[in-house]
């Protein structure tokens, strides 16, 4: 029996309370479905349809559709209505006092091994020292020849220095393992400028023919990264130093004892200490010493701490500068930044400032 408007009216009525009362887009779904699935209300009233007369298909056929249309009418007025719900249910949770005062995002700072740098470059930069830069990949003839290595020295050994790929099997290439090598080129480079003669940088020597002219002196640090193979609570296998050189043609131990000693009493702002220099040897120095510091006050006071190792320029490593040693003297000093720093700061373990806790590093922000 072909359905009369007054029932199409309640279909659609029905059809709409069933959609008001999804409280959910899966109700919804599911109400639809009763209605205009496939097997729907809607459906079997337009499956009916194949009964009727041509004249009663065409009346009742645009019936239906007139229903069908108010039916998905109120379909999409619902999930509209719920969606916007979602909307504001979401902008409620998310909700902002505008009348709170901003987040300010914290601000960063510097490495507490970054502060002793700079603090250590601002101190002998008072005193008139430049300051070198150079490859961390140096060949063996910066790091070790020039230096007045000898051949079979354990730290040329694999098991001390890192080795990388280029170079030869008689001229290496490696992570620095100290920064003396910019020494070296500072120096090279400071003597071709007077000297006017080239240099070949080979691994034979540095300039040719030896420089005994006259030119400024040679007062440079050399700060940087350096990389051995060693790893615990004072050593890492990346680490910093920093190198001293003041070459000239009067200088002498007394003046390595007068800055290094200046240098420590304005690095730690106190003249409550006394360094020593006991007898020691490097390749590089002769005679050689390494620095000792001691506080008189303090959580350390008593203690001699080992801070650098230092020294009378080797000949060797003067005629290796293209300079002649019978004119040409000075002294050079190394030291740990990073053990420095532990000082400054009262910290006990070398691996805490590499850690990158955060925790750790702000409190020194």
């Amino acid at each position: 029996m072909a359905p009369r408007m007054n029932d199409l009216d309640s279909l659609v009525d029905k059809a709409k309370s069933a959609f008001g009362a999804a409280a959910t887009p899966a109700d919804l779904e599911n109400a639809k479905a009763l209605f205009l699935g496939k097997s729907g209300r809607v459906t079997e009233l337009m499956k009916g349809m194949a009964a009727l007369s041509v004249d009663e298909k065409k009346s009742r056929g645009a019936a239906i559709n007139l229903a069908k249309q108010a039916i998905e009418a109120g379909l999409n007025e619902r999930r509209q209505a719920l969606a916007d719900a979602e909307l504001q249910a979401q902008l409620q949770a998310e909700a902002m006092d505008v009348t709170l005062p901003g987040r300010n995002r914290g601000q960063g700072g510097l490495h507490p091994v970054s502060l002793t740098l700079e603090r250590i470059e601002a101190i002998f930069g008072s005193m008139g020292f430049d300051v070198a830069q150079g490859p961390e990949i140096e060949t063996d003839w910066f790091n070790f020849t020039a230096l007045n290595t000898p051949e079979d020295h354990p730290a040329r050994s694999m098991h001390d220095t890192f080795y990388v790929e280029g170079g030869s099997a008689t001229a290496p290439n490696l992570l620095r393992t100290h920064t003396s090598p910019m020494q070296i080129r500072h120096a090279v480079q400071h003597v071709k400028k007077y000297s006017k003669v080239s240099s070949n940088d080979g691994d034979k020597s540095a300039v040719s023919p030896l420089y005994s002219g006259s030119m400024p002196e040679i007062r440079v640090i050399a700060p940087g990264r350096t990389y051995r193979i060693d790893s615990d609570a004072t050593h890492q296998p990346m680490f910093h130093q920093c190198e001293g050189l003041w070459i000239g043609e009067n200088v002498s131990f007394k003046d390595l004892k007068f800055i290094f000693v200046d240098f420590c009493k304005k690095f730690f702002e106190t003249d409550d200490l006394v360094l020593r220099f006991r007898p020691s040897f490097f390749p590089f120095t002769e005679p050689s010493a390494e620095i000792d510091l001691q506080f008189s006050s303090g959580p350390l006071a008593g203690r001699w701490l080992e801070v650098a190792g230092s020294g009378q320029v080797h000949p060797n490593v003067v005629r290796n500068m293209g300079l002649d040693p019978e004119k040409y003297i000075g002294f050079a000093f190394g030291m740990g930044p990073d053990r420095l720093t532990m000082l400054r700061y009262g910290v006990n373990d070398l691996r805490l400032f590499f850690d990158g806790d955060l925790r750790f590093l702000s409190q020194f922000q």
